[in-house]
């Protein structure tokens, strides 16, 4: 008995064509899923997945009353003269709609699997979407990609119901294997039925076989597949923009040049970065308002506050509702005028908390992603200048998950500072070192940045950080910038509650006017002089931990604002000591203690044995006040 192969080659050429267009719709839909934040997001993906979870006989038809004479598509095809039901590419149309759900699936479960900074960072570096798509989704989830792949080759291989009611069962034209083994056991072939089963189990064996082992090698397979290529990056004509002049772009309307600021604008007052935005959120409103030139300017607030919001509103990584910036004189965004410049043509570099390195390109290749348009050798020069500024040439061809933290941390900025950008956004970029490397990351910020002709804003939790950083504050509360200027001012006087909070202040009682120069502290129960005209609305009265000073009963005479106290408890740092202190009158709030002094342990050794009450005396020069 002779077998017919035709089956076989029907179902090969089926599945590799419906693959090849899975292949591609999967991924373009995939992207476009991961970028899409609408209200629709749901409904959309339960559209594209309903193949999935539908009877292939129920797909069929639909299909059938979709491309059949009586459909929208089959009427458009029989008045140009043609027909697609009951022929072969009725079968890859069948296919490719059952397979598509299991590349799309899969493919955007792996993008999701990647780095999101590693694609903002991207977009800040010239990269767009198609290069993005081409140079850093694809290398990183090619694993997951290839999943879908051949989940969908195996899906096209073996669709049954689908095909069967869109193309029929015609032999040497239509009649797939699987439509080949229900109508050969029907007939009592049941040899040549096993024959082309054992075919269809060996394929998918195989396909299962490809499966477990790419995901069993897992990242570790891309890291190795990509050799250190000394820098010479593929020649793709992106329209990057050239970092060495200036900005030729467009902004949102139309192909037009960049709007600028004009005369009256504050560069001419020495304001090189101006945001007045506002954006809704899930829990507040973020409302942002301030101006600065090129001085550091370092953004303090607790998680949550804005800070990173703001930063990336900047950096055109999202869009705010409505508002304005401009940048050495560049409108990025108006809500007014319409105008949104890409983040990619804002020419601002940012260095995320986790750093967003590529994580499949070595330290060198991730400096080098922004030079594409340079040619090879003034690339290799200016990734070497930029390694040996973070001290890292050695290490140019170690892959990010070969470097410490510090490194890479050194790598994000050095990646950022390639495209000479006009601004450099850092959002807390040494929160993830040890304290002796964070000491000698900042070191190198500071003077990474003191060499930067450019505007900076810095992000930080960590107030000291921020003081030795910055020449000036931001504080964000709740999505308002709540205190805003010259850091001295800011730490010395702050003008609310929430800006001493945030600040650090931990002496704070609520207080009222008692004459144009004293309050009464009612948390602590006394009243203090302070060396500032006090306002008829004073609402609080505050007093650095620091600013504290304790002698003996004994030791000196009685000054203004000096009150007997006796120390609660004590709590250890390595070179501090910080005091919680009770004074001679009432507790309020549940508390044990009204206020915490910090002192070093050479002044507590002296004090430690000393028999209580002590004195503590609150510097009226360093006692301020606030309305709210």
């Amino acid at each position: 008995m002779l077998f017919d192969f035709t089956p076989i080659w029907i179902s090969l050429k089926t599945a590799l064509a419906a693959t090849a267009v899975s292949f591609v719709f999967g991924i373009a839909a995939a992207y476009r899923m991961a970028q899409y934040r609408g209200r629709a997001k749901g409904w959309l993906d339960g559209l594209l997945l309903l193949p999935l979870v539908l009877s292939p006989s129920i797909v069929g038809f639909l299909l059938l009353m979709l491309f059949g004479k009586s459909g929208p598509v089959g009427w458009v095809l029989a008045r140009l003269g043609t027909s697609v039901v009951f022929s072969w590419p009725a079968t890859v149309i069948a296919s490719t709609v059952v397979a598509f759900p299991l590349m799309y699936k899969t493919t955007a479960a792996a993008f999701d699997q990647v780095d999101f900074n590693a694609v903002q960072a991207a977009r800040t570096l010239g990269a767009s979407e198609i290069e993005i798509l081409v140079r850093i989704l694809l290398p990183l989830a090619w694993p997951g990609v290839l999943a879908g792949t051949s989940l969908a080759f195996a899906r096209a291989l073996g669709e049954f119901g689908a095909t069967l009611m869109l193309a029929g069962n015609i032999p040497g034209v239509t009649q797939t294997l699987p439509i080949a083994v229900y109508f050969a056991v029907e007939g009592g072939q049941m040899a040549q039925a096993a024959f082309w089963t054992l075919f269809v189990v060996a394929i998918s064996l195989v396909v299962i076989a490809v499966l477990h082992y790419w995901s069993g090698r897992g990242y570790a397979v891309v890291s190795r597949a990509v050799r250190p290529s000394d820098i010479d990056l593929p020649a793709l004509d992106y329209r990057a923009a050239d970092a060495s002049v200036a900005l030729r772009g467009s902004d949102s309307r139309m192909g037009q040049a960049p709007v600028t600021a004009g005369p009256g604008e504050a560069l001419a007052r020495g304001v090189h970065l101006s945001v007045d935005i506002e954006k809704s959120l899930a829990d507040f409103t973020l409302r942002v308002a301030f101006a600065i030139g090129k001085e550091p300017l370092g953004v303090l607030g607790v998680s949550g506050a804005g800070k990173t919001m703001t930063l990336r509103c900047i950096a055109g990584l999202e869009t705010p509702d409505r508002g304005r910036i401009v940048l050495n004189g560049r409108v990025l965004f108006d809500s007014q005028a319409g105008i949104n410049v890409p983040s990619r043509e804002r020419r601002i570099g940012i260095v995320f908390q986790n750093y967003g390195l590529f994580a499949h390109l070595t330290a060198a290749e991730n400096v080098a992603f922004g030079l594409r348009h340079l040619d090879r050798q003034e690339r290799q020069r200016r990734v070497r200048e930029l390694l040996e500024a973070v001290q890292l040439n050695s290490h140019q061809h170690c892959y990010p998950h070969q470097l410490s933290g510090g490194q890479q941390q050194r790598v994000a900025v050095a990646r950022a500072r390639a495209v000479n950008p006009e601004a450099m956004l850092l959002d807390e970029p040494l929160s993830g070192l040890d304290t002796y490397l964070r000491s000698q990351m900042e070191m190198q910020l500071i003077e990474a940045l003191g060499s930067y002709r450019g505007v900076t804003l810095y992000v930080t939790h960590n107030l000291e950080e921020a003081y030795r950083i910055s020449k000036h504050l931001l504080v964000i509360s709740a999505g308002r910038n709540v205190a805003f200027g010259p850091k001295e001012a800011v730490f010395g006087r702050p003008p609310s509650y929430v800006v001493a909070r945030v600040t650090g202040c931990k002496n704070l009682s609520r207080a009222r006017k008692i004459a144009s120069d004293c309050v009464e502290a009612l948390d602590w129960g006394c009243a203090v002089q302070v060396n500032q005209a006090v306002p008829e609305t004073v609402a609080y009265v505050g007093i650095r931990a620091h600013h504290l000073a304790l002698s003996l009963a004994s030791e000196h005479p009685v000054l203004p604002n000096t009150f007997r106290c006796r120390l609660v408890r004590a709590s250890e740092t390595p070179f501090r000591m910080t005091l919680y202190l009770r004074l001679d009158t009432p507790l309020k709030g549940g508390l044990d203690h009204h206020l915490e002094a910090e002192i070093f342990k050479g002044a507590w050794s002296a004090l430690k044995d000393q028999p209580s009450p002590w004195l503590v005396h609150l510097d009226p020069q360093k006692l301020f006040v606030m309305n709210d």
